[in-house]
């Protein structure tokens, strides 16, 4: 039996002697945040450094939705250092019952997972979740400070890269109570990216509509500002979210004459629930959505709730009304022009990821869809004018979303289909339209005769049967259903149509100008072949007219002077017959033919001089 030479176990220990006991790490304390800061705050680029600052602010505005603070300042200093202070509760500063040689803030601030706010006894509904925002800002700060006013008396304690500088200090008695947070970035973590004025001032802006109870006052060192950003500002909103709608939308044009708005109070424990939407087709829809202060920029649960309440109360509407067109709408054209802002309260949310950028928590779409339907349902029954103009728009927007939809469709079939030759159509082999030319002949005989005299390289040849459409006296309806008109347009326009399919649109145009050219030159020589007929027939009348559609068209073909000066000499008018022929004698002769009926013309000229 052959010796096995793949045996794993046959290799020599050196290679598992080099990974052993030792080399598994234990990190401890705050030490993993800095090893893997984007596990906790998404990053370290500008948008996880304005996550530090949306931490603290959230610990001040859970105080406020609690009732505890009611105001709130925020204060941009140079250096890169942010502040915030609330007048809340403030935090313990006892000793904590497992951790006795530390008081509680020195294990809020240094412990990951430490927090107040696992259950609902202190916070019946917060921002915070995990106990880590405050212990993160700390770890990935080059210091902070934080000074707490308690039961009259302050404490200040200071903390460098996660770790404390010495104990909790005592400052005495004060008149004040709640929490004021200081701290600078770590720029060993975020490098030179600095915090925007302008960015932390709609922060602000967003969390004083969020909660008509608090008062934030911002601050900034006007050094720092390079925009419209105001140096100092107070921001207090009683009109909530409905204010917060009307300052993003402006004076835009909106469907209805009155915003739908709203807000429910979390009496039963169930959550709170407030939003305020408008159509306004004029600007680019939004849905602006909050859980607990929180903003969530991808949406969730409390998202899809709010499309389902809305879409199903007009759709409700819609058939109460008898609208037949209720069925074509969807959620998506409901939301089209629309802008909203959302906000939940909810105990315990569930986000997905530390950063909380998207809720997902199933019992916030229960409540949202079932408050806001409600009240839609009442907003809508109050006024029916106004909800009508609000059906019609969301049937426009499905309407035009199907056809959309269909043109769509249709260009992907025709980008994905054959091009189909006209007819018994010989193409030439040339691609460019310049310098090349189609011959119309009469029946499959001419057409092999015609085929074996062209030029290959610039002359087409499309035969014809004998006689075709009278198209002096047919209809538009029986023009556009004849077999034999219908290869002539595409023979003329198809490689217009086919370039424009792969989106080569300027020599889709200069193909369809040049079809367009010689489209009215084979639309002329048809009414010239039809006056020919007429003329040999003797119906002179008919014929006349004929040639009258030729020479609109083509006004500079000899032949339709001279085909209709014939048919005036026939019938007697000598002077229009005279004057066609000399019009006819004065153009320029392209071809052989051509030049012979001029010659024929001088001769008819002479004759009609010499009685």
């Amino acid at each position: 039996m052959p010796k096995d030479t793949d045996d794993l176990f046959a290799a020599s220990g050196s290679a598992s002697k080099g990974y052993t006991a030792k080399d598994i790490e234990v990190l401890e304390g705050l030490e993993p945040v800095r090893r893997r800061p984007g596990m906790y705050i998404g990053g370290t680029d500008v948008n996880a450094l304005h996550h530090l600052a949306a931490e603290i602010l959230d610990n001040s505005m859970d105080e406020a939705v609690a009732g505890h603070a009611s105001r709130i300042e925020l204060e941009l200093q140079a250096g890169n250092v942010l502040i915030v202070r609330d007048n809340g509760r403030g935090m313990p500063i006892d000793p904590h019952p497992k951790f006795k040689n530390k008081s509680a803030l020195e294990v809020i601030m240094t412990t990951l997972h430490a927090g107040g706010k696992f259950d609902s006894k202190v916070y019946e509904t917060s921002g915070g979740l995990h106990g880590v925002g405050a212990s993160v800002v700390n770890a990935l700060s080059e210091w902070l400070e934080v000074e707490v006013a308690r039961d009259k008396r302050g404490h200040k304690m200071r903390f460098e890269r996660g770790h404390a500088v010495g104990k909790l200090k005592d400052l005495g008695a004060v008149n004040r109570r709640g929490t004021t947070t200081s701290f600078k970035p770590d720029a060993k973590i975020f490098g030179d990216a600095q915090f925007s004025p302008a960015r932390l001032h709609r922060m602000a802006k967003s969390k004083a509509y969020l909660f008509r109870g608090v008062e934030i006052r911002w601050t900034c060192d006007p050094s720092l500002i390079k925009d419209e950003t105001p140096a100092e500002d107070t921001l207090k909103f009683p009109g909530g979210l409905l204010d917060f709608l009307k300052g993003e939308i402006g004076k835009s044009n909106t469907i209805n004459n009155r915003d739908f708005a709203g807000r429910t109070e979390n009496r039963d424990g169930r959550g709170a629930v407030e939003w305020a939407v408008s159509w306004t087709p004029a600007i680019d829809p939004f849905v602006r959505s909050y859980c607990n202060t929180i903003p969530t920029p991808q949406g969730g649960t409390h998202e899809q709730g709010l499309r389902n309440a809305l879409t199903k109360a007009l759709r409700a509407h819609g058939e109460r009304a008898n609208n037949r067109k209720t069925g074509l709408i969807t959620a998506d054209d409901v939301m089209e022009g629309a802008c909203a802002v959302l906000s939940v309260f909810i105990r315990e949310p569930e986000f997905q990821g530390q950063t909380k950028d998207k809720l997902s928590s199933p019992d916030a779409q229960r409540l949202v869809e079932t408050v806001v339907r409600d009240h839609f349902d009442h907003w809508l029954a109050e006024s029916p004018a106004e909800a009508d103009k609000l059906l019609d728009f969301v049937i426009d927007q499905a309407e035009d979303r199907l056809r959309k939809r269909q043109e769509k469709e249709v260009s992907r079939k025709a980008a994905t289909r054959k091009l189909r030759l006209p007819g018994k159509l010989a193409d030439c082999t040339r691609d460019a339209a310049e310098g090349t030319e189609i011959f119309l002949v009469e029946g499959d005989s001419a057409g092999g005769s015609a085929k074996q005299a062209r030029d290959r390289a610039t002359q087409a040849i499309l035969p014809l049967r004998g006689k075709i459409l009278n198209v002096a006296s047919a209809g538009a309806g029986k023009l556009q259903q004849n077999q034999e008109l219908s290869d002539l347009v595409q023979a003329h326009f198809g490689r217009a149509i086919a370039y424009q399919a792969v989106g080569q649109r300027d020599q889709s145009i200069a193909d369809m100008n040049n079809a367009m050219k010689l489209d009215r030159m084979m639309v002329a020589a048809l009414y010239m072949q039809r006056g020919n007929q007429l003329k040999d027939a003797r119906h002179y009348d008919q014929a006349i007219a004929a040639y009258d559609r030729t020479i609109d068209i083509h006004a500079g073909w000899p032949l339709a002077w001279c085909g209709r000066a014939a048919s005036f000499d026939e019938t007697g008018a000598s002077e229009l017959a005279a004057a066609d022929y000399r019009k006819c004698i004065e153009l320029t002769a392209t071809s052989d033919l051509e030049r012979q009926r001029q010659a024929e013309a001088r001769e008819r000229l002479d004759k009609m001089d010499a009685r």
